[in-house]
């Protein structure tokens, strides 16, 4: 499995498992399965509400906001998905991949709106999908013809960037600064950072607050390949710098003073 290395504000590299090619394809696979099964269902709907609506103008005007609404959840499956779901698809949560940006972090929203805007080859290959079934006479339609060659242009250039780039990126990945990297089933990045702390929790150093969201990201990730690798060394190296820079005195251990420091962030970041 490729593994790359992201340097962090601390100067530590920390490691990312880049899923298998396989995992992101059976992905896609499995979204673009749901976006087709909804395109059947939306169509069902769609001619229930024709057949028991009268003609006229303002039907028209109707039935056309009808269709925008039922487009809605394809055109936006992606980006809903993986802003609610920290950065998967139903696709990627049954995989066991994620979003994150470069430093192992969550996307900020603007990440996620930059990949979906630039991820047209998934919704072109589900509305070819719906296409071809329902109609099998693909040759006799010119715009059903252009459609398979540009899905397949737009897949094909996915496929090369994701084969040939180091962090397996996309041009949606490269432009927005994410990668996609694989989850470990022992412990992900997320429970390393975020926390259920009692609301009497009392911090121990509120100096982390003093910390970018960018520093704190990297404090996370530093933990989660420390704890995964069994590196003290790691652990004890990024304690030493924060301590340093937000001039604390702890006698913790190195990995349980990383994870004090998240515990206070996340307490203190919603006060």
């Amino acid at each position: 499995m490729a593994v790359i290395k992201v340097p962090t504000n601390f100067n530590i590299d920390v490691e990312f498992e880049i899923p298998e090619f396989y995992r992101r394809l059976v992905s896609l696979l499995i979204d673009i399965v749901i976006q087709y099964f909804y395109l059947r269902i939306a169509e069902e709907i769609l001619k229930s509400i024709i057949k028991n609506t009268r003609y006229s103008i303002d039907a028209e005007y109707n039935l056309g906001a009808v269709v925008l609404l039922l487009i809605l959840p394809i055109m936006l499956y992606h980006v809903v998905q993986e802003i609610t779901m920290n950065g998967q698809s139903i696709g990627k949560k049954i995989m066991g991949i994620r979003v994150v940006n470069e430093i192992g972090g969550r996307p900020s929203i603007s990440q996620f709106l930059i990949r979906w805007l630039l991820r047209v080859s998934d919704l072109w290959i589900a509305i070819l999908l719906y296409t071809i079934l329902r109609d099998p006479n693909l040759g006799r339609d010119f715009e059903t013809t252009f459609m398979v060659i540009a899905a397949l242009g737009f897949l094909i250039t996915d496929i090369v960037l994701v084969v040939s780039s180091k962090k397996g990126q996309r041009i949606g990945d490269l432009l927005a600064k994410t990668i996609l990297i694989r989850i470990n089933t022992k412990g992900n990045i997320e429970e390393t950072v975020f926390r259920e702390v009692a609301d009497n929790y009392v911090p121990s150093f509120p100096q982390i607050m003093q910390l970018s969201d960018k520093d704190i990201n990297a404090i996370k990730s530093i933990l989660e390949t420390a704890r995964r690798k069994g590196d003290f060394n790691m652990a004890e190296a990024a304690s030493t710098k924060i301590k340093t820079h937000l001039r604390i005195e702890s006698n913790l251990d190195p990995f349980d003073f990383l994870d004090v420091l998240l515990k206070d962030y996340n307490f203190l970041s919603i006060r």
